[in-house]
């Protein structure tokens, strides 16, 4: 017997008055439905990027005034709404991701002497997450590609809380030591780490830029790598190094990865390969100074799994068929010249740094337009902390103290 058919013969016998009340029913909900659908579809822009009790960080613009006065107070501001978005983050989420909180902890904890303390907040945040027990994890598959569940978070953690203890305590502590073990059951059998889910360029894209995060979290433990005993461990960073060594590339923005490869495992990268590099990373420089994200890779070549409305989105920006300038690529261009040794009079980086210079806005971030929804435009925050970082390469944020 059909169930289905069973149950509308049996509504069919009933009287009539029923029946037309279940068809009224029907037809009050499916309006409901229509109605809050409607209401998500039309959802009202966001009135801040980071909002939790006094801290209120407002949407960032591509009109919001330009810096009249760059130096150490708009550094500091900078800081300040690094500090305020990470901390409103960890209140109101609780979670670890690549663009607000990873971003922080990857890289706050360097500025001590500049900016004061990093928030101890976000830290035992981070601390928190970390599993009591590492265990052995299922691979599971979708859309045809085989992952480990959550590796980003893993990885970004990870680093997180080895850059801490490299800064902060000299040495790699419990929970960082857990984390890395725990980091290395989301590692995939050719040694990869598996970046799965919607693309959010630029952090969740290749695999080879993922897995360059593990590779940085690594080294950068205090005395982790070269204490490493564990036999399995030791197999498993073996495998990451032959990858990440040997693996193709999937766009110019892995290829010029290379050169921060290069920085924090030498013996990965050839010297012709970190020359091609660079010569690569030096023709994509636009006639301001700056860099465009947007230049290094095809629109559908971030990522093994491009949904509709990211590729919607950059398809549609004003700029689609010139891609010009952004804070995020300049600042990380920068970055990686001086990590390659570039020295800081370079004409390249010259140019690079009075884009910067020439791009903060008054709240102290570097705007950029988002790449991945168009709302919160979180690409500001990650921009924010590389040109920062670029700075302080460039031994420019001596300029700031805290006393």
């Amino acid at each position: 017997m059909n169930p289905k058919r069973s149950a509308s013969a049996a509504l069919n016998s009933r009287p009539t008055s029923l029946r037309s009340f279940v068809t009224a029913f029907a037809a009050v909900m499916s309006l409901v439905v229509l109605a809050v659908e409607g209401r998500a579809q039309g959802k009202a822009k966001p009135t801040y990027q980071y909002e939790s009790g006094d801290i209120r960080v407002s949407i960032p613009t591509a009109d919001e005034p330009r810096v009249k006065t760059f130096g150490a107070g708009s550094l500091k501001r900078a800081a300040k709404y690094l500090e305020d978005g990470a901390v409103s983050w960890v209140r109101e989420k609780s979670c670890v991701n690549c663009h607000t909180t990873g971003t922080y902890l990857a890289e706050r904890s360097a500025w001590t002497k500049q900016f004061g303390q990093p928030s101890a907040e976000v830290h035992a945040d981070f601390v928190g997450s970390v599993p009591k027990q590492v265990v052995q994890l299922k691979e599971t598959e979708g859309g045809g590609h085989r992952h480990y569940p959550d590796t980003f978070y893993s990885v970004w953690r990870s680093l997180g809380l080895a850059e801490w203890d490299k800064h902060r305590s000299a040495q790699t502590t419990e929970p960082t030591e857990r984390s890395l073990r725990d980091l290395f059951e989301h590692q995939s059998a050719n040694g990869s780490f598996v970046s799965h889910g919607e693309v959010e360029i630029p952090h969740i894209t290749t695999d080879f830029e993922l897995t360059l995060q593990a590779a940085r979290a690594i080294t950068a433990a205090p005395g982790w790598l070269a204490g490493l005993k564990d036999e399995a461990l030791l197999a498993r960073v073996a495998k990451l190094k032959g990858w990440l060594r040997t693996a193709p590339p999937k766009n110019d923005f892995d290829r010029v990865l290379k050169l921060q490869l290069a920085h924090y495992l030498p013996e990965l990268v050839s010297q012709p390969e970190q020359d091609a590099a660079l010569t690569l990373l030096s023709s994509l420089q636009h006639a301001d100074g700056g860099w465009s994200t947007r230049d290094f890779s095809p629109v559908d070549g971030w990522h093994f799994e491009m949904s509709p409305a990211v590729l919607n989105l950059i398809k549609n920006l004003p700029d689609a068929a010139k891609p010009e300038s952004d804070a995020y690529m300049t600042a990380f261009a920068t970055v990686l010249l001086r990590q390659s040794k570039v020295p800081v009079a370079d004409v390249r980086i010259q140019r690079s740094l009075a884009w910067l210079r020439r791009e903060q806005r008054e709240s102290g971030r570097w705007w950029m337009h988002s790449l991945y929804r168009g709302n919160y435009h979180y690409i500001t925050y990650m921009a924010t902390v590389q040109a920062l970082k670029a700075f302080d390469l460039c031994g420019e944020l001596s300029v700031v103290s805290t006393d």
